[in-house]
């Protein structure tokens, strides 16, 4: 009977240090491995030196309520009225002390409960209800997927509910065994800190001063992206990318345009999310390459798109891509809400004709792992001459509901496979090779900033 290997190395196990010691302990690692005890029979080992990676891993009580459908603000790490509103319904309903503050009591009884309903999705990072950190002790799950393809120094920031009691800090390496032969082993280096989000800030000026050098520098931040939020102004200031992952945002409308807000100022943003619509972009762009198609895009006027009801940022940023590439202007933004989250947007082309869309949150019994995942979308014209109809879908039944706009005859099919990459931490280990600015994406997020300021309008009204 033989047995696989262990896909990662620990040089060290998480160990608990103080603040002033961290970069000692470190290299007091390196200076030990190898001498003696378990690691004495493999390759030598080396630190990486390829980047820093920061990553704010928000505490799992906001999580868990918004799973259970009481949250809808923030998901910050950050205690405050929603928070505590939303814990003194749960806590009531459950019987508990009603307390409107977070214990092992309480935070027991959520797990429970979120269990019950199937877990987390993977837009809290996969982790189910009771393992939200991919940096906790028993876990370096990220690690699998980053230190695998990319070795390097990973920071990670852990708010904690309750007092605040200073910072704690554990340090740990593990290394990556590689299929091929190897002579050396390059490993990554953990940096765990953990404290009330209070607490987290005041060291800030620390975790900056832990990055390494020259090296480029990554932001993951986790939470809700706040511009006005200390510790990730100060972060984002001194790091090459910010990456989020728009399909765990409660407020999706608030938090893309915090986003453009963002790019305006010149922070370099990633959105994990926006590469989920790589293959639909793909797609949809080859759908027009023949001449003849491509004469007839200037005809499209109807836009259908179908998304998992939950959150529409995959279909909104998609449709900004579409109405930057054509040049469209947004004019008007309405919600009609019902069963489908109906949301309308008007465009004007560059020769001054109207064009419609329509977005619509289908619900769906077996959704996947990433909330807001797109089903289907149509483009047509209402000019029955014009050879311009296209549909893609993920599956027969998205292709289905698209048949019944009527002219199915005419259009063009085609099916968009499902990828396995696109869990977070794959999709960040892809983004963790590229860094600065993405141009495609930054006009694309300007066009939906706009529609989305359109419907704030027409609230405001």
């Amino acid at each position: 009977m033989t047995t696989k290997s262990a896909p990662i190395v620990s040089l060290q196990p998480p160990k608990d240090v103080s603040l002033s010691e961290i970069e000692a302990e470190l290299s007091q690692i390196w200076q030990s491995y190898g001498m003696a005890g378990d690691n004495a029979g493999l390759p030598p080992a080396t630190r990486a030196t390829t980047f820093s990676l920061v990553v704010y891993e928000p505490e799992e009580t906001q999580h868990l309520l918004a799973a259970l459908g009481v949250y809808s603000g923030p998901i910050d790490g950050i205690p405050g009225p929603q928070t505590e509103s939303a814990l003194r319904e749960l806590q009531k309903k459950y019987g508990l002390p009603v307390t409107g503050t977070i214990n092992p009591e309480t935070l027991q009884k959520l797990r429970e409960e979120v269990a019950k309903r199937g877990g987390i999705s993977s837009g809290d990072g996969g982790n189910g209800a009771n393992n939200f950190s991919y940096l906790n002790d028993q876990n370096p799950r990220i690690a699998d997927e980053i230190a695998l393809r990319n070795p390097c120094r990973i920071i990670a920031l852990c708010p904690i509910a309750g007092e605040d009691e200073g910072v704690k800090v554990q340090v740990s390496a593990y290394c990556p065994l590689q299929k091929q032969a190897s002579n050396t082993l390059i490993c990554c280096e953990y940096i765990t800190l953990r404290g009330t989000a209070t607490a987290l800030e005041r060291v800030g000026g620390l975790v900056s001063a832990l990055l390494i050098g020259d090296l480029p520098k990554f932001l993951w931040w986790k939470a809700t992206p706040d511009p006005n939020n200390d510790l990730f102004k100060r972060l984002a200031a001194v790091c090459n990318s910010v990456i989020v992952d728009s399909s765990g945002f409660t407020e999706t409308a608030a938090n893309l345009s915090n986003l453009q807000a963002l790019i305006e100022a010149k922070t370099p943003v990633a959105d994990l999310n926006w590469r989920r619509l790589a293959a639909w972009q793909e797609l949809t762009a080859e759908a027009f390459d023949p001449p003849e198609r491509r004469v007839a895009l200037k005809e499209v006027d109807r836009v259908t798109i179908d998304y998992e009801k939950g959150n529409s940022a995959q279909a909104l940023m998609f449709l900004g891509w579409l109405a930057s590439r054509l040049k469209w202007h947004p004019t008007q933004y309405q919600e009609e809400g019902g069963d489908y989250d109906l949301k309308r947007i008007h465009f004007i082309t560059q020769d001054q004709r109207p064009v419609e869309a329509e977005l619509a949150g289908v619900p769906i019994t077996d959704s996947g792992q990433i909330p807001g995942d797109l089903i289907a979308l149509r483009l047509d014209s209402t000019n029955k001459d014009a050879n311009c109809c296209t549909v893609l879908c993920s599956e027969t039944g998205g292709c289905m509901r698209m048949e019944t706009g009527g002219g199915a005859q005419s259009c063009r099919f085609q099916e968009v496979s499902s990828l396995a990459d696109q869990k977070p931490e794959v999709l960040l280990s892809q983004q963790l090779q590229r860094w600065g600015s993405d141009a495609l994406y930054e006009e694309s997020i300007a066009v939906t900033a706009q529609i989305l300021a359109l419907g704030n309008q027409h609230a405001g009204e």
